[in-house]
């Protein structure tokens, strides 16, 4: 049975975006030092992290946001290269790009429910944003967080873990690089 799995790249202080996100800046004023890590001559370290990211993924969920400011970003096979579950309160028809396709779903349940379905025993990543995270925690259904903590201080824009339940984490494993520090927790439980 496949797990849920939150992958997300917040910075030290917190934030997964800085303010000011659009489409011109798609992770605000932070720029691209969020995802530097995977682009930006990344090491070894940094290298098997991503690989991990896609390993035994058979679909992806990300937020309305995300997309809307990630698409551009994404070429012509529009990255991910499996279906993509975009939860939205503006459905509408699938969009196709390459070998990936983008789902419209209302609300963080159904979209997790419809990716486990096409996961098909693989995992289901969470991408991001981080008000899909914050639900999808508070709905329990999040079994790992991988969290690539970068060394920057964003001091500003949105937080991953706003207004989130306690909850009680196991570290799974740790490795560390110039970049980033990647970071597997286990969801044991909540409160």
């Amino acid at each position: 049975m496949g797990k849920t799995i939150v992958d997300i790249s917040p910075s030290l202080d917190g934030y997964v975006a800085g303010e000011g996100v659009g489409v011109d800046a798609p992770f605000g004023t932070a720029g691209q030092r969020l995802t530097a890590w995977s682009m930006e001559d990344p090491d070894d370290v940094d290298k098997a992290a991503a690989r991990v990211m896609f390993e035994n993924t058979g679909a992806f969920v990300i937020g309305r946001t995300l997309f809307d400011v990630g698409i551009g970003l994404w070429g012509e096979d529009g990255t991910w290269g499996m279906p993509v579950y975009v939860v939205t309160g503006r459905p509408g028809p699938d969009l196709v790009k390459g070998p990936t396709r983008f789902s419209f779903v209302t609300g963080v349940e159904a979209a997790l429910r419809q990716a486990k379905e096409t996961a098909a025993g693989r995992d289901v990543v969470i991408a991001g944003g981080a008000s899909v995270v914050q639900q999808a925690l508070a709905g329990g259904w999040v079994d790992e967080l991988r969290l690539h903590v970068v060394p920057e201080l964003v001091g500003g824009g949105t937080r991953l873990f706003e207004g989130v339940d306690p909850a009680s984490l196991v570290q799974v494993s740790a490795a560390a690089c110039r970049h980033a520090v990647h970071v597997t927790y286990r969801v044991e439980g909540r409160g």
